[in-house]
């Protein structure tokens, strides 16, 4: 029994470490627009209002990841996210003079998207 109330502990923590980092992104997309827009792969169109759009609902997923009622629904809604975001990943990886940084860390970046896949799909599921 112990065990079980340590894990819900460590996932309730989790769940709002997560609604922080998500929110913490989401206005980073408000407060430095400049720096999503210049990752943005140039085959999409509207790059300002993508950004804009995205750290909207970066920031609503945040949010409603710690509401008990919608918490299942907005991991997935930060699954999406995460998916929809990916090939701007890719597109800086391609570009590493976007952002100075060593060739390791631009490539670490990609498979950590998957690690936050799975981080956000830890709380798809209500607690039981």
């Amino acid at each position: 029994m112990a065990i079980e109330n340590w894990m819900k502990g460590i996932k309730a923590a989790s769940k709002y470490l997560l609604a922080i980092l998500m929110i913490g992104v989401g206005i980073l997309h408000f407060v430095q627009p400049e720096f999503f827009v210049k990752i943005m792969p140039p085959y999409l169109p509207f790059h300002l209002e993508l950004v804009y759009l995205s750290g909207f609902f970066e920031a609503a997923m945040g949010l409603l990841l710690l509401v008990p009622r919608t918490s299942g629904m907005a991991a997935w809604g930060i699954i999406a996210l995460l998916i929809a975001v990916f090939p701007a990943n890719i597109y800086l990886y391609q570009h590493q003079e976007l952002l100075p940084a060593s060739p390791m860390v631009h490539f670490l970046r990609l498979p950590l998207q998957g690690v936050f896949i799975l981080w956000a799909y830890w709380h798809t599921r209500p607690e039981s």
